[in-house]
């Protein structure tokens, strides 16, 4: 305890690296608080490097306390809306492309059943398909395809 003591500002400045190491590779930047204390810890210790304030216990506890919470009130609307930004990707699939006859009709924008590989996939096209045609794989979503005629492919 008393090389913290005796150490505090590399103390804090090691803490601080091991904390946003741990917010941001362990639990990959979901959660702000560990981002803040490491800000708070980072800080604080080049506050205590630089000589600005008393290396005490309680200094480094009000000094990491007063840098965190001001770090949360001014970055938690730009990191929250960081963190909802939603990328729509189109799914590659090695199902794009596969081909199966229809074993019931498929309706213009309805959905029918079709179980591949154990899975119960939901069905769908633009156009009405007859019972026994082949179609192909066009789009793969969660539990979902889009198909379309065979012929119409070409």
């Amino acid at each position: 305890m008393a090389i913290l003591t005796q150490n505090m500002a590399e103390s804090l400045l090691i803490a601080g690296l091991v904390v946003l190491v741990i917010e941001v590779l362990v639990l990959g930047f979901s959660t702000f608080f560990l981002f803040f204390l490491g800000i708070g810890l980072i800080s604080t210790g080049l506050i205590f490097f630089a000589g600005a304030v008393e290396q005490t216990a309680i200094a480094a506890l009000v000094s990491v306390s007063l840098i965190s919470s001001v770090a949360a009130i001014i970055l938690w609307q730009p990191l929250k809306k960081m963190q909802n930004t939603v990328e729509d990707k189109q799914v590659n699939s090695d199902i794009i492309g596969y081909r199966f006859r229809l074993e019931e009709a498929l309706a213009e924008n309805s959905v029918i059943v079709h179980q591949y590989s154990g899975i119960s996939w939901k069905i769908s096209s633009d156009q009405p398909i007859a019972l026994g045609v082949e179609v192909e794989v066009l789009a793969v979503s969660v539990g979902k395809m889009k198909v379309k005629r065979v012929e119409e492919i070409k």
